[in-house]
């Protein structure tokens, strides 16, 4: 067993399962509001599918647990996701309920420049329950990933989470547990659903590895910096704070040796790395904070050092960064290697953009003449 908890997978264990709803993605066929768009493109969006694929791609063998409506939005979803190389066979067709979907502007939705409509209320994915998903398919792989969307969509839904991030018992190991904050507070609204931030919280202290952006612990939690983050969320094994375009902070208490080779120092809260973020040439941001998820866990479930596992999540954000939807076409796990292992001075001067995952060995020689040139 590893640092991580992880261990080798036997023939019939997948390395991730995730857990949570996909809708339908209207994407407009041109700028404007939503009033004024004439046509949209159908696509799909939903977090835990969406690192489900972008594992998938990275050559990972994944499972996305869910449920969809018995109706051609569920069709499409469980065909899209299913083509990426995700296990769908533990989905759920619900002949009562409708398959959520939802229209989004082209504008960027890290600002206010956007209109999102959701339509998702009494969706299929909302009536999931520990009762009404297969147990035993959710905790067949190596690691469960779980986001905090889940929880806010129905009170059947968080009992699930809740029973899902239960500790281990002896002969009844869990799964280890990845955990995305992922605060929407537009799900929390409902005057029936219980303290939204409070809830996250205790998710999250329950969680093996967790992600939260500092702008949503901010938000939520009314926590200011990587370190005050670190200070409230003592528990996890891994805390993954992401920064923006700044970079991002991971405390690693499963490093018994902090002053190791894996680019990590001492801290209060643990051992603690930084790596700073890409410079990317934006199209669209979207789906970057699950792409970053993504290309952290399956360098965790390589073994890599903090820090690649760092540069791997940097890595996949820039792919998703560059494309106009949700998922980005990912780098050969070879390329990603390349980069990932470039020093400091040449990860500095990387610059990203539109097809540069097909184009590695232009950007590693651009980022060395750059480092080479005074």
């Amino acid at each position: 067993m590893t640092a991580d908890g992880l261990t080798g997978a036997a023939p019939d264990v997948v390395d991730v399962v995730t857990l949570g709803e996909s809708m339908v993605a209207f994407l407009p066929a041109r700028p404007g509001r939503l009033a004024d768009v004439p046509s949209f493109a159908r696509g799909i969006g939903g977090a835990e599918s969406n690192v489900a694929c972008a594992l998938a791609g990275l050559g990972h063998r994944v499972k996305w647990v869910s449920r969809v409506g018995a109706d051609g939005f569920g069709d499409h979803l469980v065909e899209r996701i299913g083509a990426y190389g995700v296990d769908v066979s533990a989905v759920r067709r619900d002949p009562e309920r409708p398959t959520g979907i939802y229209f989004r502007t082209a504008g960027d939705r890290a600002t206010d420049a956007h209109e999102v409509a959701y339509y998702r209320a009494g969706s299929a994915a909302s009536a999931m329950s520990a009762d009404g998903v297969d147990l035993a398919a959710v905790r067949a792989g190596r690691v469960l990933h779980l986001t905090g969307i889940t929880a806010a969509l129905s009170a059947e839904c968080l009992d699930l989470l809740w029973e899902l991030t239960e500790p281990g018992r002896p002969g009844c190991p869990r799964p280890l547990v990845s955990f995305d904050v992922n605060h929407r507070p537009g799900l929390w609204r409902d005057p029936g659903h219980p303290d939204g931030p409070r809830v996250l919280l205790e998710l999250a202290r329950r969680a093996d590895i967790v992600f939260v952006g500092d702008d949503e612990a901010r938000e939520a939690w009314g926590l200011h910096g990587a370190r005050a983050i670190g200070d409230a969320l003592p528990e996890p094994g891994m805390l993954v704070i992401k920064q923006g375009k700044g970079g991002a902070t991971v405390f690693d208490r499963n490093t018994e040796d902090a002053g190791g080779t894996d680019g990590l120092c001492e801290d209060a809260t643990g051992a603690a790395a930084f790596v700073p973020a890409l410079n990317v040439d934006v199209v669209a941001a979207v789906g970057a904070g699950d792409a970053f998820a993504a290309g952290f866990l399956s360098a965790t479930l390589r073994g890599l050092p903090v820090r690649d596992r760092l540069r791997h999540g940097h890595l996949m954000a820039a792919a998703a960064l560059t494309v106009p939807g949700d998922l980005g076409t990912p780098p050969a796990r070879d390329h990603a290697d390349r980069l990932a292992a470039l020093d400091d001075a040449a990860w500095g001067t990387l610059r990203l953009g539109p097809g540069w995952t097909q184009a590695v060995d232009e950007a590693v020689a651009r980022a060395e003449e750059e480092v080479r040139t005074p």
